[in-house]
């Protein structure tokens, strides 16, 4: 008998710098099969998941062209970092027998399918782990607006942020041991006190689809699925204006 989960559809959200675990670059084997076997878990339980993955990883788009590098051309090989880590992840989660997707805005035909929304929901629907690569396909757009967008397009239940805090706080918890966490906070007041929670395009798109955001600690085993059970785990962002509430 299945487990009943709270969300039927989900699109979880992962930093590149997640996939390190404690290397100072590329990617933590031993992280990424945890990851794997959240994911499948959640797969078995019936839960239809896409994932957006960063690439800071391996290579973090530059500000300005310091560095020899021009903006577009340093966001478009964050891009193809994207494809990298999504290509490992789909490895990983097929040697656990879970059917996977690549899908990616960028032509990449051998390695990954195009982008096609139809296409992404019906894999979804069939129950496969969609990974979504590449970003939005453009530069000057971070993968959270990439999450956001893609969130919104498969019409998912929430967008799943995982950190490597609890959730979101009014300070830095790394470097404030008192910093305040929310357990629930609103669009509008992540906003106002730029708490970094996502970018600002993609919290304004979230904002004007009604597409709730939950910020939780992805390096707790358990805490995924407690999390996509409705357990209180984490931060949720969504219209309240509830500011009140910590765990």
């Amino acid at each position: 008998m299945k487990t009943k989960m709270k969300y039927k559809r989900i699109l979880l959200k992962v930093s590149g710098e997640a996939l390190m675990g404690e290397k100072d670059y590329g990617i933590d084997s031993k992280v990424l099969s945890r990851y794997a076997e959240e994911i499948g878990e959640l797969q078995s339980a019936g839960v239809e998941i896409g994932i957006v993955i960063g690439g800071g990883n391996i290579y973090r788009g530059v500000v300005n062209s310091s560095d020899g590098v021009e903006k577009v051309t340093g966001d478009q090989m964050g891009m193809l970092a994207t494809i990298i880590n999504g290509l490992a992840l789909q490895s990983a989660l097929e040697h656990r027998g879970i059917f996977t997707r690549l899908l990616s805005p960028l032509k990449l035909e051998e390695i990954a399918e195009p982008f096609i929304l139809r296409r992404a929901i019906r894999h979804l629907e069939k129950g496969r782990v969609v990974i979504f690569g590449a970003g939005t396909g453009n530069p000057y757009f971070t993968t959270d607006t990439a999450a956001a967008l893609r969130a919104v397009e498969i019409k998912a239940d929430v967008i799943i942020k995982g950190t490597r805090v609890n959730g979101v706080y009014d300070s830095d918890p790394e470097k404030n041991p008192k910093a305040f966490r929310f357990q629930e906070i609103s669009y509008k007041d992540v906003l106002e006190k730029d708490l970094k929670v996502m970018d600002l395009t993609a919290i304004t798109l979230c904002k004007e689809n009604k597409m709730p955001i939950i910020v939780f600690n992805m390096n707790v085993k358990g805490n995924l699925k407690r999390l996509v059970q409705g357990e209180n785990v984490g931060t949720i962002v969504s219209a309240t204006l509830n500011m009140n509430m910590r765990k």
